[in-house]
Order: structure tokens, then sequence, then C-alpha cells
């Protein structure tokens, strides 16, 4: 009996090796790419040999993986997307059919991660239906009554799966990711016209931003973006758009605050995003709102993307001193800002082949001439590299003003001195060559004077 008992100790202690086992059918390629995911960042762990007919092994009993989210990713930009939480994990695809055809031999926490992904899309496509037609329809009619009814069951289902189903386990890791990442379900007896606001008010609400753990998954990239799809109106001018935007901002990050992870993490996607789609007025928001005020350490690709952004809101801040400029004219006779003496002096970065200059430039030519006296005086620093086309402009454009060129163009020494990111970059500045104004537009440059 006891040398019973001792095998089954040793049989017991015996750890067999871990290791994830993905299948993917009708695959070409065969050595996709194992990486981990953070937010939308995707960091390369190691290329995966097949063993054969599409078939991969990851063993990672010699890998200190965390819990998160990993890809497998292959030909044409495809992959699969899968949870690792120490356990085994197996599953089975076609590379056309990735996620209709997924199918989770090992892993509850995989299956129901894809149960999860499954039934967001249908249920956001039948509800969606349902809440139109119900908006559209006669309530006095059968059919609104049945609709209504498949509504409500539409809606029951789907919650049963997120506070029953998926909740088995509550504090593990996909249990809490379902939780955060649920849907809004709105009333089906709301108005139309107030489901936006119902939506702005509770698409958040679930989200446990105090989770850092959840950083390692697409949680909170996903319900930011799908908040921000709220403040969309394509209708709106792209001044207007970038205005709710900041609203939209404001409410995401000041939910992210209670957890610096969070908030760090929120904050670089967010910077990331804005500047891909070349939505400036909203980065220098976040920049100035959020990373300068809370002196915000971002992952570095985002600070190394946006690093002359932030230095010049922390050291070229409204109050502050400019560094001096000294550069030759037309003639080659040196300008120096030190000595311009005007009340106010207009401090313009810009290039010639550079088209919001092209449009800015003719309006604050009109407020100069229009001066009553001389309030203020312009400096023009162009980054040409090209002589001939710098002076061919100022001939055409603003010959008045104070021309003068940094011929190294982004390399150039006043450029880095003033942190230049992009053009047309103006500042105001008094007689003591302190910052009174980083005006984005000639309208706003009006109203300082």
């Amino acid at each position: 009996m006891i040398k019973i008992c001792f095998l089954l100790l040793f049989v017991s202690s015996i750890s067999y090796p871990q290791q994830i086992k993905i299948e993917i059918k009708n695959l070409t390629t065969e050595i996709p790419t194992f990486s981990s995911l953070e937010g939308e960042n995707v960091t390369s762990i190691d290329a995966v040999a097949s063993i054969g007919r599409g078939i991969f092994i990851i063993d990672i009993t010699s890998r200190n993986l965390r819990t998160g989210f990993y890809r497998l990713s292959f030909d044409k930009n495809r992959s699969v997307d899968f949870i690792y939480d120490g356990m085994d994990v197996s599953l089975t695809t076609e590379v056309n059919h990735i996620l209709d055809s997924m199918m989770v031999i090992s892993s509850e926490s995989n299956r129901l991660y894809y149960s999860f992904v499954k039934l967001n899309k249908s249920y956001k496509a039948k509800s969606d239906l349902l809440q139109l037609i119900l908006a559209r329809y006669p309530k006095d009619d059968e059919f609104y009554d049945i609709t209504k009814n498949r509504l409500s069951e539409l809606q029951l289902e789907y919650l049963y799966f997120i506070n029953e189903i998926s909740q088995t386990e509550p504090e593990s890791f996909i249990a809490r990711y379902i939780k955060s990442g649920q849907l809004p379900v709105i009333d089906g007896s709301l108005p139309l016209e107030k489901q936006l606001e119902f939506l702005k008010e509770n698409t958040l609400t679930n989200v446990n931003f105090n989770d850092s753990e959840l950083i390692y998954s697409d949680l909170f990239t996903n319900k930011s973006i799908e908040y921000l799809t709220y403040y969309r109106n394509p209708q709106l001018p792209k001044e207007l758009l970038e205005k709710e935007f900041q609203k939209a901002v404001d409410v995401i990050i000041n939910k992210a605050k209670v957890n610096q992870l969070v908030y760090q993490h929120v904050v670089d996607y967010l910077i990331d995003g804005f500047k891909k789609f070349g939505f400036d007025l909203t980065l220098d928001y976040i920049i100035e709102n959020y990373v300068v005020k809370d002196d915000l350490c971002l992952d570095e690709e985002t600070e190394n993307s946006i690093q002359n952004r932030v230095d010049q809101a922390q050291l070229l801040y409204v109050g502050a001193i400019i560094p001096n400029v000294v550069l030759p004219d037309s003639n080659g006779t040196n300008i120096d800002l030190s000595k311009i003496v005007t009340a106010k002096v207009v401090i313009l970065f810009y290039a010639s082949w550079c088209p919001h200059c092209k449009e800015m430039i003719p309006k604050l030519r009109k407020v100069y001439e229009s001066q009553q006296g001389k309030e203020f005086e312009v400096v023009a620093i162009s980054l040409d590299s090209e002589r001939n086309e710098w002076l061919n402009f100022v001939e055409e454009n603003c010959p008045e003003w104070l021309n003068v060129n940094a011929p190294d163009g982004w390399d150039s020494k006043v450029v880095l001195d003033f942190y230049i990111y992009a053009t047309p970059t103006i500042f105001v500045v008094d007689k003591e060559k302190k910052i009174i104004g980083k005006p984005l537009k000639v309208e706003e440059l009006i109203r300082m004077f």
C-alpha cells in the first residue's frame, strides 16, 4: 500500500511540457511569427516552424510568458490571436475564415474569448437592426411588440453570457476581460435621438480601468475607439470634429487615471491614433493637458515620434523666454531677433512647399498690412533648402517681412532650438521676447492684437 501511494505521489509530481498548438488549414506560409500584444503594439518573440500541414507547436516550458494576448501572424497580414494564462492551448481554424471556422480544442479561456468575440459581433448587428425597427415602426402595430420582445430576449441572452457563463471564475483574466469588454445594452423603449447620449454615458461604465493586467490585451484600445466613434460626425468640419474628439478624450483619460500604468497605456494609444490620422489639434491637446501636466513617461516608440511636440509644450510655454535667433536675410545681413523693438514680434516657421503655409501666409500678410502704425513685426524663418525657391516665394508672398532662411531645414539649429515639428508654427513674443501666444491659425493671432 505504501509503495502504491509513493508511486502515485511520484507520478503526480511529473510536470508535462506545456505547449501552444495551432493548426491553420490551407496555409501556404510555413514560418509565421509568434508575438505578444499590448493594445495595438505587437512585439515579436520568435518565428515558428511548422511540424507539417499548417500545424505549429510553441513549447512554452522554457519561456517566461505573462498572462495575456498573443498572436501568430502569417501571410497577407492575417493572424490568430489567443490568450495564454498558464494552461495548454490548442486551436484549429481555416486560413480564409479564421473567426468563423475557429475551433478551440483545449483552453477554457480561449473558448470563452472566441465565444465572446462572435457573440459581440452577432449581438451588435441584430440589436442595432431591432432598435432601428422600433424607432421607425408604429407602436400600436403588432409587429412592434414582437420586435420589442425579440430585442429583450436577445439582450437577456447576451447578459446571461456576460454575467453568468463567462464568470464561473470571476478573477480569471478572461472573465475580467469579458466583464470590461461588454457592449452597452440599450433599453428598447429609448427614443432613437436619445440613444447616442445613452451610449456616451454608459459605454465605459463596466470597464475596470484599474485592472492593469488588461493592458496585455486589446481591451482598453477597443473600448477607447468604440467610445470615440460616438463623437464622430462626418458632417462637421475638421476643426469642430477635433473639438468633439477632445471631449471624448477627456472622458476616456480621466477614467484611466485611476491606474498609472493604464493611464500611460491609454494615452500612448490615443496619441498614436490621432497622429496617424492627422488630428494635430487633438494630439496637441492631449500632450499639453495630460503628458506635460502629469509628466507622463510614454513608451519609447510613441515618445520618439512626438518628442519635439512634448519638448516644445514643456519648454516653450506661454510665459517662457524664447531662444535668440540670428540669421541672414536675402542680402546676407544678419537679423538679430533680440534687437527688434516693436511691442510684439510674430515668429513664423514655414516652407515654400508647405500647403498649409501657402494658405496661411496671405492671411497673415493682410493683417500685417492693415496695422495702425507698427504694432508688430514678422520674422519669417524659412526651412527651404533651395535658396532660389525661398527667394522667389518671398518676393511673391511676403517681401515686407524680415525674411531669413534656415538652409539646413529640419536639421537647422534654430529649428532644433524651437523644437519645430510641423510647418507652419507661430510664436508671438513681447518686447522682452517672452512668449505671449502660440496661435495655430491667423484668426487666433488677430485676437491677440
